[in-house]
């Protein structure tokens, strides 16, 4: 008798390969020794602030390494929904939060809990990598609805409707996007909770970036519509805690009390030590996401200047977060041809647009979250890289 999978395994898998690829041959690279600038990932060059990793310690010191509530300690979830109210204005209790490993995690069980087979979810195109596999792993279509380059990577609401189905049941979104670096506006967010309240939709509302946006939030479509968003977040960019795994959702009561139950076959609590510590990080957030925001700014500004006069190509300016999207088209290559020419010719590593959906197919994302001379050196390599295919080289 031969071994056979469920369905799920095509349901999660990579389409076209694993978009990582380059970017660990990259990092490994780099760990050898070579002259490598990795700016392929989203992981801030800066350390975690002082105090939450003293907290964390003191806690691993006191023991404090056994099983923990599953939904979070009570502290750290009444943590979150100040946090919460403070970024949205939408005013929640402890029992409206669930601790999660970090927003991946928190899509995932959102996916779960709100669509099946036969189901139908939007998500806007552009769309972080992960979110494909994530929404289809709950036997649902995913749908893609364009935020095209042309609208500046805003969602095409007006096609947001036109998609909506009887079959449809959420829409996912990311503000700020990631790999697009837009923060939905004001408008935007008034015209997707009308679409989703006239249809009864569910919105699940990516904000991992949110903190480092200016002045520390974004629209929110929570306050808009609280009895049909989940938000989710984390500290990971904020405080420069990728590694801690350490984030949340932010819904309804009755979701929140079904996420328990599933987050029980899953991550069954996450470690004390980290929660305490991101009760510190949560406690200092403004100070962080100052520190956080103001290294982006800089490095936005930075790397924007360096790639303003390529003779094909064009930096698209990111209204927050920490990737620059580069329109690749004019060089005559697909982008993952640049990327990979660009890594085997100047040992640069990007990411490149087609991972992220249709919108993006000849555009390379750029992480500018990295120290101020790997950043320098990097646009160096790419300008002299830009110029060789100009050349024809």
């Amino acid at each position: 008798m031969s071994r056979t999978f469920s369905s799920l395994v095509t349901r999660v898998a990579d389409e076209g390969g694993d978009p990582w690829a380059l970017h660990w041959q990259a990092r490994h690279a780099k760990e050898r020794g070579e002259d490598v600038i990795v700016l392929s990932v989203g992981d801030p060059d800066l350390h975690t602030p002082a105090p939450v990793i003293e907290r964390a310690v003191e806690r691993l010191r006191a023991g404090d390494t056994h099983y923990t509530e599953g939904a979070g300690r009570p502290h750290l979830r009444e943590a979150i929904a100040r946090l919460h109210g403070q970024r949205s204005g939408q005013r929640v209790g402890a029992d409206q939060t669930l601790v999660v490993g970090g927003t991946q995690n928190g899509l995932f069980i959102a996916s779960m809990l709100v669509a099946e087979q036969g189901d139908e979810v939007i998500a806007i195109d552009p769309m972080y990598t992960t979110y494909p596999p994530t929404i289809e792993a709950s036997g649902a279509r995913l749908v893609r609805v364009p935020a095209p380059a042309e609208m500046g990577f805003h969602p095409d609401v007006a096609q947001i409707e036109q998609a909506i189905t009887p079959n449809t049941k959420a829409i996912f979104l990311a503000t700020p996007n990631n790999p697009t670096g837009i923060v939905l506006t004001d408008g935007d967010c008034d015209r997707i909770a009308d679409v989703a309240k006239r249809h009864g939709l569910w919105v699940v509302s990516d904000e991992v970036y949110a903190g480092i946006a200016d002045g520390g939030r974004v629209p929110s479509l929570a306050k808009r519509l609280p009895e049909q968003v989940i938000t989710i977040g984390s500290l990971s960019k904020t405080h420069a805690m990728t590694g801690f795994r350490s984030g949340w959702i932010v819904a309804p009561v009755d979701f929140i009390r079904h996420a328990e139950n599933l987050i029980q076959s899953m991550l069954y609590g996450l470690p004390g030590f980290i929660q305490d510590a991101a009760v510190v990080a949560i406690e200092m957030s403004e100070q962080s996401q100052d520190v956080v925001r103001s290294f982006c700014h800089q490095r936005r500004a930075q790397l924007f200047e360096a790639l303003q006069a390529l003779p094909n190509a064009k930096p698209i300016w990111p209204d927050a977060g920490m990737f620059m999207l580069l329109d690749v088209r004019a060089t005559g290559l697909s982008s993952t041809e640049f990327v990979q020419r660009l890594y085997q010719e100047q040992k640069v590593s990007l990411l490149q647009g087609d991972v992220f959906g249709v919108e993006t197919r000849g555009f390379v994302r750029i992480c500018f979250a990295v120290s101020e001379e790997e950043l320098r050196a990097a646009g160096e390599r790419i300008a002299r890289f830009c110029r060789s295919i100009a050349a024809g080289a």
